[in-house]
């Protein structure tokens, strides 16, 4: 995640949704910070200051019949590192409809970097806002066809439990969200703190991360464990101006090393890796925002948009304004 102390966690409310759905892998974080107090030297210690939030600040009661009084609302001037989508009970159909602005706030939460994490049939906000179109999801399995009616623009992975792409994960049930909490709390706080709160909260039930997911293709199953760091450390911070030399620095490690590492571990150099990295993201704001050439090259960690020109046309053999006009579509719906 950024280098900052702490990580901001938004845990999202609405109508009829499962309590466990937040109850569950909040607590889980919470065990996780309270970890890192005794458990990681104090130079490298940050925490996680965690949220609920609603489309309003009126209180939410949720399907067990537990009022939930929100701490934010979406109109609230706060950005999030991360955002839980709880799952609905029964058809979620009527309860996204009356989210259209929360919608537009999932939009501009993606747009600012925000990884965004959906539970079960909640991840209908994210399919209804446009951000799942041409990428891989799961969702309940009770409402795999419905879903698919639906949303026919979506990659739907019915034999995977999580999906990953990019920013976006999907669970498809509770006990997944687990998994994928715990996934997070890795990328948070790394392997030792991540094992402590598996360890405590489900011991007899884990099912690792990478064996039930699907994810997108920026990611390379390999055993080295110290690329996969540098990796996720890439992935949080692609948005920053990035030097290899300091990134080897920061992971002990020479310059050349990191290189020969990275290359035997994904067949890449890690400066490759980076720029699949904005790129892809790139890609992402051209179909569905309206920024500018400029803005979007400020937001993927690079200052001359001429430069971001010429990457993106070496790896896509096309400039981003043909690309846009090629796969754009409208990113707000009437119907």
């Amino acid at each position: 995640m950024p280098n900052k102390q702490t990580i901001d966690i938004g845990f999202f409310l609405c109508e009829r949704m499962l309590a466990t759905s937040s109850a569950l892998p909040m607590e889980m974080l919470l065990a996780a910070d309270s970890a890192v107090n005794t458990m990681l030297p104090p130079e490298v210690q940050h925490h996680l200051n965690i949220s609920t939030l609603a489309q309003t600040r009126d209180q939410v009661t949720t399907r067990t019949g537990i009022s939930w009084q929100p701490d934010f609302s979406i109109d609230d001037d706060k950005s999030w590192d991360l955002i839980y989508i709880p799952g609905l009970w029964r058809n979620p159909r009527p309860i996204v409809k009356q989210h259209r602005a929360t919608l537009d706030w999932l939009r501009a939460q993606y747009h600012n970097g925000a990884i965004i994490s959906a539970v079960g049939t909640g991840c209908c906000f994210l399919a209804e806002a446009g951000l799942l179109d041409d990428k891989a999801a799961t969702t309940h399995w009770h409402y795999f066809d419905q879903f698919h009616k639906d949303y026919p623009r979506v990659h739907l992975k019915r034999q995977h439990f999580i999906t990953q792409a990019g920013n976006l994960y999907c669970a498809a049930s509770v006990n997944s969200l687990a998994d994928l909490t715990v996934h997070f709390i890795q990328r948070f706080f790394g392997k030792t703190i991540a094992s402590h709160v598996e360890r405590h909260f489900s011991h007899e039930i884990r099912q690792s991360y990478e064996n039930s997911g699907y994810f997108d293709k920026t990611d390379n199953p390999h055993p080295d464990e110290e690329i996969t760091q540098i990796q996720i450390w890439l992935q949080d911070n692609y948005h920053r101006d990035i030097h290899m030399p300091q990134v080897a620095e920061r992971f002990g490690m020479s310059l050349r090393t990191l290189n020969r590492r990275f290359k035997n571990a994904l067949g890449k150099t890690p400066l490759t890796f980076l720029q699949e990295i904005r790129i892809n993201t790139a890609r992402d704001l051209l179909k569905t925002s309206n920024l500018s050439l400029g803005e979007i090259a400020d937001k993927i960690g690079y200052q001359d948009a001429g430069y971001f020109t010429q990457l993106f046309k070496k790896h896509l053999a096309t400039s981003p304004n043909e690309y846009r006009k090629t796969v754009r579509r409208k990113l707000f719906r009437t119907d």
